[in-house]
């Protein structure tokens, strides 16, 4: 009967695979890879973000590979495993020679081997034994002496064997390594995921609510989560991101933020932001007061607290809502919360408004300048192209929130509070965005003499409000028959004129005079048509403006340049409220700021193995590359003298030590007294 030598044969084959340096080095390379990728890609950002940067085609690609995780993907897992098991059977295959190696003085060398060497010479005369081991001695080399049969005596000698235990500290270092590198990877909670016992939740849950299955526990072996704390608020746990949702990770204390401290930069951009916290042991009840700053973590029960980021704590808000479905009817004053939903009733529609984060501080580019056009300038679509510096500046504070239907609808919105000066003019910004994906259309509201929108507001409630256009209409044609502008035969047409325009602007604004033109009017006298309608619509809204503030009982305008700015500004502005989509415009006129911190916690308990493992590399790098081994053989005869030598690694410095060995040794082989012996 035969026996099956397939098997053992497989085994054999496998082994020499995995312990080979080809493998090895393979396996290095995907993970040097697999690095620059998890340096380049932001890792662990909610899935949305991923989506909106790469596109949903290659988002499922990237997904599938793992590279929004990398360090904790199951491959690159399965890959430091592999290198592991490489590395110590590389270890086990090769380290009994390197010990061997470096014990042995390779004392049996034959007179014929050591003259076939390359670097060998034959030194006629004879020396001392005492003066040529101590020679040796003093160049460093360990001696071993034997004495042959022959009569003949051989020095075998070396020095630099501590080159050989690079190899063992740069392969003990990969193993070190690997060895963090899994235990950060967390297989426990990677084998609990395989199997199912953990998913992620991937609904928006109140913390309490959160299921068992997505919950970890204080024990876990290695994490790193992010939580948001406002001020005298408290957290015992921190959000994982996992995949296409999170995990909850319980804390073994609680965390609460005292206080945040931040300071800024004269231009508005911060300096220093840090956080004072309490940390209260769930188990002791043992408080430990801290300032946690950037660079600076605060480690408790092996679990490192960073300070990452800061944002808004949910800061009570105020603001005044104009209808501008409605645009007569007085503003309204609502209460908000930021971070926040709340109802809203607008016109007897019911919506959601869902208020985002409060920034006090906003710093833009406002020069105009700016490269990547991401300028607040640039973004409100300013045509005028002005070369200057760069100049940053606080804009001040502003709010984001969204406007939701009843039929889950709803569109984006940023505003501004304070003013913003553009070239001498004073505005207020607002933008809207259809959805997350698309940039802002950003908006200008002129702001009159007081630094308020009271003065737009009411000039397009009388834009709006075709009862008055009797009036502002006479007014304009008798302004136009004191100029010579019209005949009297034709201001009766003029004023109609002027009320069909304003009711068309009215309407839909200058996309609906462009609309009309092109339905209505031939192609080659669209642009004279147009350009007379801008005309009386221009010279149509001073009337427009003095007819609001008469009926406002307040004084006319003054007719200058820079009001006449304002005009044409609120004609521009008037005419974008069209698209802006909201019932409301939301006018932010006071808030309470309440700040928040945002912390990361970390535990790595295999990052002081990676440490190690760095330092092993290095000293082993350092043995390798800078300690070279050198072995010296001479074998000494009556009359004359065979010496020899090897290194480990061949080079001009091996060439000059031969040299200037073999100097010495023919100094000392040309007598006792050291002087040439007489011919």
């Amino acid at each position: 009967m035969k026996t099956d030598r397939r098997f053992p044969a497989t085994l054999r084959a496998l082994h020499e695979l995995l312990s080979s340096m080809r493998f090895a080095i393979g396996l290095l390379t995907i993970l040097a890879i697999a690095s620059v990728i998890g340096t380049v890609l932001k890792q662990n950002e909610p899935y949305p973000n991923y989506a909106f940067e790469f596109g949903q085609y290659w988002f499922q690609v990237f997904a599938t590979l793992g590279l929004y995780d990398v360090y904790h993907a199951g491959w690159f897992i399965a890959i430091l495993a592999f290198l592991m098991v490489s590395t110590t059977l590389c270890i086990i295959r090769n380290a009994p020679g390197f010990v061997r190696d470096m014990r042995t003085f390779r004392s049996k060398a034959s007179e014929r081997s050591l003259a076939a060497m390359k670097h060998t010479a034959l030194i006629e005369g004879h020396a001392d034994l005492a003066a040529v081991s101590g020679y040796l001695q003093r160049q460093g080399f360990r001696l071993k002496t034997t004495a042959r049969d022959d009569g003949s005596t051989l020095i075998a000698a070396k020095k630099g064997s501590l080159s050989r235990l690079g190899y063992f500290f740069a392969h003990g270092a990969m193993l070190v390594i690997c060895i963090g590198g899994l235990i950060d990877g967390n297989l426990p909670l990677k084998a609990a995921e395989w199997l199912g016992q953990v998913a992620p939740e991937t609904q928006d849950l109140p913390q309490s609510q959160i299921p068992a299955i997505s919950r970890l526990s204080a024990g876990n072996l290695s994490f790193r989560g992010d939580v948001t704390i406002s001020e005298n608020k408290s957290a015992d746990v921190v959000f994982i991101n996992n995949g296409p949702g999170y995990l909850v990770q319980e804390l073994p204390f609680i965390v609460t933020l005292r206080r945040f401290n931040v300071d800024y930069y004269s231009n508005g951009m911060p300096k220093l932001f840090a956080s004072d916290i309490e940390v209260t042991d769930k188990a002791s009840g043992k408080v430990t007061q801290a300032r946690v700053e950037v660079n600076h973590p605060l480690v408790v029960d092996g679990i490192a607290i960073y300070q990452a980021s800061f944002g808004d704590g949910g800061s009570p808000l105020k603001f005044k809502a104009w209808n501008l479905d409605h645009p007569q009817a007085a503003p309204v004053d609502i209460d908000g919360i930021s971070k926040a939903n709340q109802p809203l009733v607008a016109n007897g529609r019911d919506f959601r408004l869902e208020l985002g984060d409060l920034r006090v501080f906003n710093v833009e580019d406002m020069s105009g300048n700016n490269a990547n056009g991401g300028s607040l300038r640039d973004r409100m679509k300013d045509a005028r192209e002005v070369t200057r510096a760069r100049q940053l500046k606080n804009v001040g504070p502003s709010i984001e929130y969204k406007i939701r239907d009843n039929t889950g609808q709803a569109r984006e919105y940023l505003t501004y509070m304070s003013p913003i000066q553009q070239d001498g003019a004073n505005y207020l910004i607002a933008a809207v965005r259809r959805e997350v994906s698309q940039p802002y259309d950003y908006l200008r509201i002129p702001l009159d003499d007081d630094l308020s929108i009271d003065r737009f507001m009411r000039l397009r409630a009388a834009l709006a409000n075709p009862a008055l256009y009797d009036e502002i209409a006479a007014q304009s044609g008798a302004k136009a028959m004191q100029g010579n502008a019209i005949s009297p035969a034709m201001r009766q047409e003029f004023e109609t004129s002027v009320k069909w325009i304003l009711a068309r602007f009215a309407e839909g604004g200058f996309d609906g005079l462009q609309t009309f033109l092109e339905q209505h009017v031939p192609a080659d006298k669209r642009a004279d048509v147009a350009q007379t309608y801008i005309k009386i619509l221009q010279g149509a809204i001073i009337d427009v403006m003095n007819v609001a503030d008469r009926h406002a009982g307040l004084p006319a305008m003054k007719q200058d340049g820079a009001h006449y700015r304002f005009l044409l500004d609120s004609l521009v502005a008037a005419s974008a409220l069209k698209d802006y989509g909201a019932p409301v415009f939301l006018q932010l006129t006071g808030f309470t700021q309440v700040q928040a911190s945002g912390l990361q916690l970390t535990r790595s308990p295999g990052k002081n193995l990676v440490y190690l493992g760095s330092l092993l590399l290095v000293a082993g790098i350092l043995l390798m590359f800078y300690i070279q081994e050198r072995r010296l053989w001479l074998l000494i005869k009556p009359g004359s003298m065979r010496l020899a030598m090897s290194a480990n690694r061949p080079n001009p410095d091996l060439d000059r030590d031969f040299s200037r060995h073999q100097d010495a040794l023919q100094q000392l082989a040309r007598g006792e007294d050291g002087h040439r012996p007489n011919a």
